[in-house]
């Protein structure tokens, strides 16, 4: 059956499923931090009940509400990629899958939603203090929403917590706590979260550069560089560890993507952490500078751990215990013909043979030892579970560079702020390089989500399932259709997004001061 299976159609879904997420995450992260620091400037104001801290909190909240609506379009077009494209999938894991979505839109959704009416529209009709409540709540929820759909995320990265039924041939959840605090959740959670924070002190650092370029609202922009940077600081400090936990994540439970982060093709101990080079999808990596058994102690814990390689974790590695992706994928087949065969059997009631099939499901043995690698079975070649490690080492190149340079910018700018305020304004350059940090955070944001999910290929599930046995069963023709549609659609959204943003920037607080 999959053997038969059209690779564009794969590709195309593969390709519109990347397209929406990518775009949808031009969205997220703004929201999720910028929210924050709002509830921050509100509290400033409720404090103070100065007027101008409720200009500056309105001027950003009115940016924040246009990200937001355009954010939840492309939100709600992604998930429902899950029933069109990938139906498969969402037969095989949706019991599982489908938990963590449905919290997020009965519990973190609704209330962001409910609680965004009161902050926008709330002003002059409830209290300061629970329009304070609305805007931190509006926060809570967008961190909340962010949490169920890491989890559903990170579940698809290290599969926990679940028990395949073979009468049903689904995946079912066993633990609910085992997928909410699994490893991989809690590191996509934090790291996420802890990016948002940041890309949104850049956003309000880069459009406060932009107002000194101009020399406006000087009132505005030293009032909110005066929480952004600091914000900005600590997020962007929070950023390394976060990521730093990760990666160690990433190297203990997807060494295969680890490996393509790193070009590492063959394995070894005392490794050194490559700063930069040359990868090749085939071959070592040329060229390369590197900082001498970092790599070991980063996944290890010391400069002695040994690292797989590509080579290792293709071929196997019998003196570290790593089986050879052949023999995963014999394993693999054995337990899809054992689904094949009780399936079989029962349908033609044959009922002790069913039976004796069915034991193999409930034996820990089995379990472990095949069905831990039924996704291998689909697979065509050894060499197919390698992702493609150009792509993925030039991505996570670029966002850790970029995670180094804005704690950076941040140090310098709070140095200007609190010692050297004069000299501040008349540096014409570091405007520029404040303006220029907003594109280079979402850049740094992109690459991060094209190492999490482009490093992870070919599986839709972490070992339990390929992306060619997710898609659903559709004309390729329909996919390149709506791919291109998406497209014009898409860009359309991020055009009158950066039009209307651009606009509400242009006229400043002018919009607000009446109205304070």
């Amino acid at each position: 059956m999959f053997e038969s299976l059209d690779i564009s159609l794969v590709n195309w879904s593969r390709a519109q499923f990347a397209l929406t997420a990518m775009y949808h995450w031009l969205f997220v992260p703004l929201t999720l931090g910028l929210s924050y620091l709002i509830a921050i400037m509100e509290t400033r104001y409720f404090r103070t009940r100065d007027p101008h801290w409720k200009m500056i909190t309105k001027f950003w909240m009115t940016l924040f509400g246009i990200n937001f609506a355009i954010g939840v379009a492309t939100g709600l077009v992604l998930e429902f990629e899950f029933g069109t494209n990938w139906s498969n999938y969402s037969w095989f894991v949706g019991d599982i899958f489908g938990a963590p979505l449905a919290i997020e839109g009965i519990m973190a959704f609704f209330l962001e939603s409910t609680f965004i009416a009161v902050m926008f529209f709330g002003w002059e009709k409830v209290s300061p203090r629970f329009h304070l409540l609305s805007t931190w709540l509006v926060a809570a929820g967008a961190s909340l929403s962010a949490l169920w759909i890491l989890v559903a995320n990170g579940w698809m990265q290290y599969p926990v917590g679940m028990h395949f039924n073979p009468d049903t041939a689904r995946n079912e959840m066993v633990d609910f706590w085992a997928v909410l605090f699994s490893p991989m959740a809690i590191a996509k959670f934090t790291h996420t979260v802890t990016s948002g924070l940041l890309l949104a002190s850049l956003f309000v650092t880069g459009v406060c550069g932009w107002f000194l370029l101009k020399k406006r609202e000087i009132s505005l922009v030293k009032s909110s560089l005066s929480i952004a940077v600091i914000f900005g600081l600590f997020a962007a400090i929070a950023v390394i560890f976060t990521g730093d936990y990760s990666a160690r994540t990433v190297a203990k439970h997807q060494p295969m993507k680890f490996a393509a982060m790193e070009g590492l093709h063959e394995g070894g101990e005392n490794l050194g952490l490559t700063v930069i080079g040359i990868p090749s999808q085939a071959g070592p990596t040329r060229w390369r500078i590197e900082i001498p058994g970092v790599l070991s102690w980063l996944s290890g814990g010391n400069v002695n751990a040994f690292v797989p390689g590509i080579k290792d974790l293709v071929d196997g590695n019998e003196a570290q215990g790593i089986i050879s992706t052949d023999e995963k994928m014999i394993r693999g087949k054995i337990a899809r013909k054992a689904l094949s065969s009780y399936t079989n059997y029962k349908k033609d009631s044959v009922q002790t043979l069913a039976r004796a099939y069915k034991l193999k499901f409930e034996d820990d043995f089995f379990l472990d030892g095949y069905m831990a690698y039924f996704g291998y079975g689909f697979l065509r070649y050894p060499e197919e579970i390698i992702p493609p490690v150009p792509v993925t080492f030039f991505s996570f190149r670029i966002m850790v560079g970029l995670g180094f340079f804005f704690p950076l910018l941040f140090l310098i700018l709070l140095w200007y702020i609190h010692k050297n305020q004069e000299a501040f304004e008349k540096q014409k350059w570091l405007h520029k390089v404040m303006l220029a940090s907003i594109p280079l955070a979402y850049l740094s944001g992109e690459c991060g989500w094209i190492v999490a999910e482009a490093g992870r290929q070919p599986w839709v599930i972490q070992d339990y399932m390929p992306t060619m046995a997710a898609v659903s069963r559709i004309d390729t023709a329909s996919v390149q259709l709506t791919f291109w549609l998406f497209v014009v659609i898409f860009t359309t959204l991020l055009i009158a997004e950066i039009t209307i943003m651009t606009r509400q920037i242009k006229k400043g607080s002018e919009n607000h001061s009446n109205h304070a």
